[in-house]
């Protein structure tokens, strides 16, 4: 996602004075650009990959600056698609070595995962209290030395032999050492969730301001993702098989400090912010300001969307630290907490579709653990052995050719399957997928394309069912090749389709003057239900009685939570929750903001533009005369 010439791009939250300066010229230029311009120059086309390709980059250069997409590939690639892929690949291995069940490696994955859901606070923040004149370039540079020390702390505590000593130790060791691991890929999350919010509210805001691109900027966001996938998944697997995970943390540090100069330099443009300025006030020492006369304009929403940040990590620390039960309880409260605010402060519209938003993430009920714990469980775990097969009816008769075979009771697969080749694979088909969906899906409406990928996705999980049920075994198809043609291709393609709609539509909700703010509002909502989806998941797993560690473990319940949560559940809630999404073309306009009216100002053109960002990229030369380094 990315943005630039021609565009002054203020503070995430600007003052409307700041805001609602617009260019003549940029105007005229902008208007210019029609839908046919986007869908027939700016998309990669199958027939001229290569001549589409760099008209797609050309007129994204031309419109959007080239500093702001060269911090937007640098952060995708080695933050998200990097670090964040990276320190999720790598808890399994991690914790399965630590002998955590997959129930408890669940909880701690959705402790890991929660930064992402401080989007809300963390945008809030940022806009409400500019350090040395800028809203987003220091909180990035306090979490990138956040980052850089939760890893540094990480490669203190987990070397060659932490695994095996603690196990000596007792479980109180185990725990003690498992909780310290949590506590510092929590920070190094932390760093990839702020900075993406950092350059997430940017695209935000001019893709309400250019309706006309559609998902492209989407597009060149997930490329650059998916490539840092690729790599990173290339070495995650093998040195997890040999048990050098210091080696993967030494990796992440690199990726983790990559973006420190760009975002030293101010490649995120931004107006300097100033103490002259109406409503402007000090907040404390180190050059620390308070937007005071935004926050009284929009103080309603502005604790709404701080308070929705604050909730999801602070539950999953109750979830994962003190008691689970109690912890959803009190996710359930919040939840509801979240819509009842979700309806008191924003418009019925928006309220409308962060509920539908909403249930669509809750009813992809996560079985993540459970199902690789079964797809890595060593011989120790499912010996192999023979066994009588049961099918249903129809497939009898295949009962009487494989009666007598011995057969793995699990695929056993190691981490350089598991985690490398599917990956790589998995990667590329993300790479096809996003093609695919600019190509023939862009141009449909919202509501049949959330249709149609959570119909597939449904159908996707029964590659699991048959893997589980070990049907492609007895019809003679080995586990690997199945794997590969069925879940590491269908599912990630249908994960991917289904992610860029969804992603389309939190950016597209956000409101003139706040988009920073609403869009991490949205996307805090949405990973705060992902949380929740895991540690139900989580529940489900301890309470359908799986043993997923040590000897003669027993996944016998898994096949029935697969078609419950995995296929079922998704269809009967997930189809009908498309209906609160407007059915509209992904390159129109989600929400009126004219008819809406909401906290506009009377002098306000929501659909002005900014003026030129020549103004802003002067303030932001490093070293300037007010203004030093660090």
């Amino acid at each position: 996602m990315n943005f630039g010439d021609g565009i002054n791009p203020s503070p995430l939250l600007s003052n409307d004075e700041a805001n609602l300066q617009s260019s003549a010229i940029e105007q005229d230029a902008v208007s210019a650009l029609t839908l046919t311009d986007f869908q027939t120059i700016d998309l990669p086309s199958w027939r001229h990959p290569i001549l589409s390709t760099n008209a797609y980059l050309s007129r994204l250069s031309s419109v959007f600056s080239s500093r702001y997409l060269s911090f937007l590939a640098i952060d995708n690639f080695a933050l998200s698609g990097g670090v964040m892929s990276l320190l999720w690949s790598v808890s399994l291995p991690l914790f399965k070595e630590l002998g955590i069940s997959a129930s408890r490696q669940q909880l701690y994955t959705t402790m890991i995962i929660s930064p992402f859901a401080l989007k809300p606070f963390i945008g809030v923040a940022s806009d409400l209290f500019p350090i040395r004149g800028y809203n987003k370039r220091y909180i990035a540079l306090f979490s990138i030395f956040l980052g850089l020390f939760g890893c540094s702390m990480l490669l203190v505590l987990y070397h060659t032999g932490s695994a095996s000593a603690a196990v000596s130790q007792g479980p109180a060791s185990v725990q003690r050492l498992a909780d310290l691991i949590v506590v510092c890929c929590f920070a190094m999350n932390l760093e990839v969730a702020t900075l993406e919010i950092m350059a997430e509210g940017k695209y935000s805001e001019l893709m309400r301001l250019h309706p006309e691109s559609g998902s492209s900027i989407i597009t060149f966001k997930f490329v650059w993702s998916v490539a840092g996938m690729i790599l990173t998944q290339t070495y995650v697997g093998p040195l997890s098989d040999k048990g050098y995970f210091h080696v993967i943390f030494w990796i992440a540090l690199v990726l983790l400090s990559s973006p420190f100069f760009p975002t030293l330099w101010g490649w995120i443009p931004e107006k300097k912010r100033r103490i002259e300025e109406q409503g402007m006030a000090k907040a404390g020492c180190c050059g620390i300001l308070f937007d005071r006369g935004l926050f009284q304009k929009k103080k309603t929403p502005f604790i709404a969307i701080a308070m929705s940040g604050l909730a999801a990590p602070l539950m999953s620390a109750v979830s994962t630290y003190a008691n689970l039960g109690i912890g959803l309880v009190c996710l359930c409260f919040v939840l509801l907490a979240l819509v009842a605010t979700t309806y008191a402060v924003f418009p019925f519209t928006v309220f409308r579709i962060t509920l539908g938003m909403m249930l669509l993430m809750l009813c992809r009920i996560r079985l993540t653990s459970g199902l690789s714990y079964f797809y890595t469980a060593n011989s120790k775990c499912l010996p192999d052995g023979k066994k009588f097969i049961c099918f249903t009816n129809f497939i009898t008769v295949l009962h009487q050719y494989n009666i007598h075979r011995p057969f793995v009771l699990g695929p056993q697969f190691s981490y350089t399957f598991y985690i490398t080749l599917t990956g790589i694979i998995g990667s590329v088909i993300h790479l096809i997928a996003v093609m695919l969906y600019q190509t023939y899906m862009s141009s449909w409406k919202f509501r049949p394309a959330l249709m149609f990928t959570i119909g597939i996705g449904s159908l996707a999980t029964i590659v699991d069912l048959i893997i589980v049920m070990r049907w492609n075994v007895a019809v003679g198809v080995p586990d690997k090749v199945f794997f590969l043609l069925g879940n590491a291709t269908f599912e990630n393609l249908t994960n991917i389709l289904h992610a860029i709609p969804m992603s389309a539509i939190s950016a597209k909700i956000a409101p003139p003057g706040m988009e920073s703010a609403v869009f991490a509002y949205s996307v805090g909502i949405g990973t705060f239900c992902f949380m929740v989806s895991n540690l139900l998941g989580s529940v489900i797993i301890e309470w359908s009685g799986m043993k997923t560690v040590g000897e003669d473990c027993n996944f016998d319940n898994l096949p029935y939570l697969i078609v419950v949560f995995q296929i079922l559940v998704p269809l009967l809630v997930g189809l009908p929750s498309t209906l609160f999404i407007p059915n509209v073309l992904q390159t129109e306009q989600l929400i009126d903001w004219k008819k809406e009216k909401w906290y506009e100002d009377e002098t306000t053109d929501p659909d002005q533009t900014f003026d030129s960002d020549q103004e802003a990229i002067n303030d932001e030369v490093p070293g300037s005369q007010d203004e030093p380094l660090l």
